[in-house]
């Protein structure tokens, strides 16, 4: 009996239990790890500001960078031929109320004519607009559903120089960036107006008659 409550035990100790090795993460053990997120495991991160709530007459830095290009070709090739034969033959007369037939004594009326027309135009067209600059935009209203309109207006003088710059539009609260900026490409019913003044301008400006000469194209 002694014998074999000692092979029992003997067994007993030795039989397998669960083991417990090292944990290699440098977060702690597994029971008290909080839940990895990128702010707190990376050294690189950098928090995104909350987008700043903009307010009635606030003023936002329109940055304006607006790029066109248009290119046009045609080809037209147009012939006209035509001719005409008319003969008179007969011809009447008043008389009185009554209409009666009219002799012809120098002879029948003929009328002869021959027309030829021929049109070839070829045109080429390419432009390119750029207009790039910055200007600081009032907010004078503040729609319903958020969306900011806007409204800035510049005037720059030196000497006899003058330029003139204005712009309208509606933008969404969220395309604000933190640095109080916005794209010219992010606003809404954009309008853009640019004058100039002065003698520079008056240098290379149309006068009033080559204007009309181009608008109606007499020749």
């Amino acid at each position: 009996m002694l014998t074999a409550a000692l092979v029992v035990m003997v067994a007993s100790a030795a039989r397998p239990r669960d083991a417990a090795a090292q944990s290699s993460s440098l977060f702690g053990a597994p029971d008290s790890r909080t839940p990895l997120t990128l702010e707190d495991a990376s050294w690189l991160y950098i928090k995104v500001e909350p987008p700043r709530e903009v307010r009635l007459y606030d003023i936002i830095t329109i940055i304006v960078n607006e790029q066109a290009q248009m290119i046009s070709e045609g080809d037209v090739q147009r012939r006209k031929q035509a001719n005409l034969n008319a003969q008179l033959l007969d011809w009447v007369r008043l008389s009185g109320l009554d209409l009666k037939p009219a002799p012809q004594t120098d002879g029948d009326l003929v009328v002869q004519g021959n027309l030829q027309s021929r049109l070839q135009a070829q045109s080429d067209i390419e432009t390119r607009d750029s207009l790039q600059f910055t200007i600081a935009a009032t907010v004078v209203d503040i729609r319903p559903n958020g969306n900011l309109v806007i409204e800035a207006h510049r005037d720059i003088q030196n000497n006899e120089e003058v330029w003139e710059y204005s712009l309208t539009g509606i933008v969404r609260p969220e395309d604000v960036t933190p640095a109080n900026t916005v794209l010219s490409e992010d606003v809404a019913d954009l309008s853009i107006r640019k004058r100039e003044k002065g003698s520079v301008y008056d240098g290379y400006r149309r006068g009033w008659l080559l204007r009309a000469m181009d608008r109606f194209s007499p020749f």
